[in-house]
């Protein structure tokens, strides 16, 4: 079996797994926007064979599945994990009541969604609270102020941003190092052989400044692991592939087709490909993979051992053509 590699994540002392577990596929499907989660029961197996294939970091967030994934993967972590060897991530911004201050990154959400985030969870503090997106009702100073203090409440060892402009998280990191507060030390921001923007501007600011990058969707939400025809109940349920992936299907077509040859020519299945390019992209730490099928898991640790060859990954990138920036919406 493949050695599960750690690297620190950013500028820190903390060693996470060189894959996350993305948990917002685990969730009651009755409850929040996404219908192909899986209950607690389902979902139990998926977070215990992580820990065993040695991934100790693991991402939700306050909005997944209205707060329900979180619960789960609370009390998979409880029952399967010593906490202090594992890496937990959540985030705060999104829709979690329909009133007036329930979403956003304003002090006073920021206070109050940690304190609900901490008890689904059931536990005493997060490794990395993150800011899900850009607030563009809320002053920058606010929102970092707040994250200082819950760095120093100890309810947080760690901030981290996700998808947002270069010019935003430059603004962010500004903000907090003019006033003495706490850094963002990673971003999570939206990055495959199909949508590569990131390459522009976010990733050389991210490796100029130390900040860890974990990666979402590094499959294309499957796009890249099957045949272009071939539709999955996500693909026909999520609103976000929708959007992601309609513009530029042509040329996104002509992608996974160099990925399914390479897959081929190895001998192994596409999503190892896929996954082998983003993991091998300065400076990402940490792509989080998602996982429905046994398969998936055993799939994203094999990656790690794929090195791809320059002329491989010639190939997989010469099809790419610029798309429209969604990444942080």
């Amino acid at each position: 079996m493949t050695a599960m590699k750690y690297v620190k994540l950013g500028n820190t002392g903390m060693d996470v797994s060189r894959l996350a577990l993305g948990c917002m596929s685990y969730g009651e499907p009755s409850r929040g926007a996404h219908a192909w989660t899986l209950n607690e029961e389902l979902s139990r197996p998926f977070i215990k064979r992580a820990l065993e294939l040695g991934i100790n970091f693991f991402d939700t967030a306050n909005i997944y599945s209205d707060g329900t994934s979180e619960e789960i993967v609370g009390r998979a972590l409880k029952d399967f994990a010593n906490r202090d060897e594992v890496v937990i991530a959540t985030k705060v911004h999104g829709q979690m009541r329909n009133s007036p201050n329930g979403k956003g990154l304003s002090r006073k959400a920021i206070l109050s969604e940690i304190d609900h985030s901490l008890r689904r969870l059931g536990t005493d503090y997060v490794d990395l609270y993150q800011i899900h997106r850009w607030d563009y009702n809320t002053p920058i100073e606010e929102t970092m102020e707040a994250l200082h203090d819950v760095v120093k409440a100890g309810k947080a060892r760690y901030i981290g941003a996700s998808s947002m402009y270069a010019w935003q998280f430059q603004k962010a990191l500004f903000t907090a190092e003019r006033h003495g507060w706490t850094r963002f030390v990673s971003m999570q921001n939206y990055l495959n052989l199909l949508y590569r923007e990131e390459e522009r501007e976010m990733l050389p600011l991210c490796e100029a400044e130390n900040i860890g990058v974990i990666p979402w969707s590094p499959l294309a939400r499957g796009r890249l692991t099957r045949d272009w025809e071939e539709a999955s109940v996500r693909s026909e349920t999520d609103e976000v592939i929708k959007k992601l992936y309609t513009t530029t299907a042509e040329a996104d077509r002509k992608v996974a087709a160099v990925v399914k040859e390479i897959a081929e020519e190895r001998g192994v299945p596409r999503a190892q490909i896929a996954l082998a390019w983003v993991l091998q992209k300065k400076p990402v730490t940490a792509p989080i993979i998602g996982a429905t099928k046994p398969h998936h898991l055993e799939d994203a640790v094999a990656a790690l051992e794929i090195t791809l060859t320059s002329d491989e990954i010639k190939r997989l990138e010469e099809p790419y053509v610029p798309h429209p920036v969604l990444g942080f919406a």
